[in-house]
């Protein structure tokens, strides 16, 4: 891991740790370690997931030529809605030239980031063996992990899913 990924706290914002050293508060750090990477968003700036612990988050791994991911997209811009307390995060297996290709015909205003290829060993190591899409993993405030979804999002099923986490 490379050492500013290591500063990250839970609240994205960097600790800092003098260069004789200092103690890090484990309390401050991301539950899971997911929350340590960070990927592109659509106007190419690199984000931390790290900045997205702190709120309940519905974490949804999709592609534009996934048939299932495209039809979820409208329940998860809906619970985006709904639910101001609730973070919905599209993480993009795919092109960002095929991504914005697709946003011109199906619009969403959660925000979306571009993992790429990177996409598929992080959905296996969330539990996502096969790497098939779509998947979905819900955190709580504190980034542990409550649930995740392997294939498309049942309406019914979510919403008893998001309630554990609000």
């Amino acid at each position: 891991m490379d050492r500013r990924l290591f500063l990250r706290t839970a609240s994205g914002v960097l600790l800092g740790l003098a260069a004789g050293g200092g103690a890090v508060n484990a309390a401050m750090l991301p539950a899971d370690p997911v929350f340590g990477r960070s990927f592109d968003d659509l106007q190419g700036a690199s984000q931390a997931l790290s900045a997205y612990v702190g709120r309940p988050l519905v974490m949804n791994f999709w592609a534009s030529w996934c048939a299932p991911c495209v039809r979820e997209m409208p329940l998860l811009e809906s619970l985006h809605h709904q639910h101001p307390d609730l973070t919905v995060l599209g993480l993009a297996v795919d092109t960002r030239a095929n991504v914005l290709r697709f946003l011109d015909k199906v619009p969403v205003s959660y925000p979306l980031l571009l993992t790429g290829t990177q996409g598929i060993p992080l959905m296996r190591e969330l539990g996502n063996k096969g790497g098939g899409l779509p998947f979905t993993v819900l955190f709580d405030r504190q980034g542990h992990e409550s649930s995740r979804v392997v294939g498309e999002l049942k309406p019914d099923d979510l919403q008893a899913r998001i309630t554990k986490i609000l």
